[in-house]
């Protein structure tokens, strides 16, 4: 193996952090539920920040649909586990890097071992995988363990942190009770209230919540990438300044705008009542 030495491959973060903050996200462990278009590069990212030890969690396999924005999708990388390439990407970074691998996803049975000892949870979950991620917010809820999620609509980045003293994930999205459809459109509103990717859309049949159908791209994967790095290291080093859910933010760089958005009641809220109603519509449900 090259010769690899942390404080040297790491220095120059030196400025932006303290050497003592550097070593503290050495030793900070964070978990990524899904690897794909944004929990891989997540995964990378906060690999480059010189965190040491992670716990990742996925159970898929790489596509060739992947190619557009998972940046571990490549013609040598078809068909091989998605935990087992980004693990490999990841430790050619940090040869030292820690990793706790689950490859069967985020399941009930596993969960608390997957969150055992984690400051961190950053939600890279596909949009639809609801089931996996009301678990896994739950289980931080109850272990106290603050969750950071950026996801990558149209082509920008929506981002919401939970944490003790926020609203809970089920307050602000209130999924209970509802089928895939509903939990869907008040995922995507919950997300963006601010709705900044509407009116560019430039083909609305690639849009079907329905059948799970959305387009997606690798420049909004990589904004959530640098957005949700930065709230991943205020949160370990402790820095100040982190607004919780309700408050939220968007960026959408095709329109050059950023958002923070409010939205006490969450989806109970008078507005985002609106907003789903104005998404049904323009969606045709």
């Amino acid at each position: 193996m090259a010769f690899f030495e942390y404080q040297s491959a790491f220095s120059r973060n030196i400025g932006w952090v303290t050497e003592t903050e550097q070593n503290r996200l050495r030793n900070s462990r964070v978990a990524i539920g899904g690897l794909g278009g944004v929990g891989g590069v997540h995964l990378l990212t906060l690999a480059r920040l010189g965190i040491g030890k992670f716990s990742i969690a996925d159970f898929d396999t790489f596509d060739i649909v992947n190619f557009n924005r998972q940046v571990g999708a490549t013609v040598s990388t078809l068909g091989l586990p998605k935990i087992d390439v980004m693990s490999a990407m990841a430790l050619d970074i940090n040869p030292e890097m820690e990793i706790r691998r689950f490859s069967s996803g985020v399941s009930p049975d596993r969960i608390d071992d997957f969150l055992d000892g984690v400051d961190v949870y950053v939600d890279g979950l596909d949009f639809f995988a609801f089931d996996a991620r009301r678990l896994t917010f739950s289980a931080c809820e109850r272990k106290g363990i603050p969750v950071v999620t950026a996801a990558p609509l149209g082509l920008g980045v929506a981002s919401l942190v939970f944490a003790p003293g926020s609203m809970s994930f089920e307050e602000y999205f209130g999924f209970e009770g509802c089928d895939e459809l509903e939990m869907a459109i008040r995922f995507l509103v919950g997300l963006s209230p601010a709705m900044l990717q509407r009116g560019y859309v430039v083909d609305m049949s690639r849009i079907n919540l329905a059948e799970r159908k959305g387009p997606s791209c690798i420049a909004s994967c990589q904004l959530c990438a640098g957005v949700l790095a930065v709230n991943v290291f205020k949160l370990l080093l402790s820095r100040p300044r982190i607004k919780l859910a309700p408050w939220g933010s968007q960026f959408d760089a095709y329109r050059m705008k950023f958002v923070t958005t409010w939205r006490p009641g969450g989806y109970r809220n008078p507005l985002q009542r609106i907003t789903r109603f104005l998404v049904r519509q323009q969606l045709k449900l």
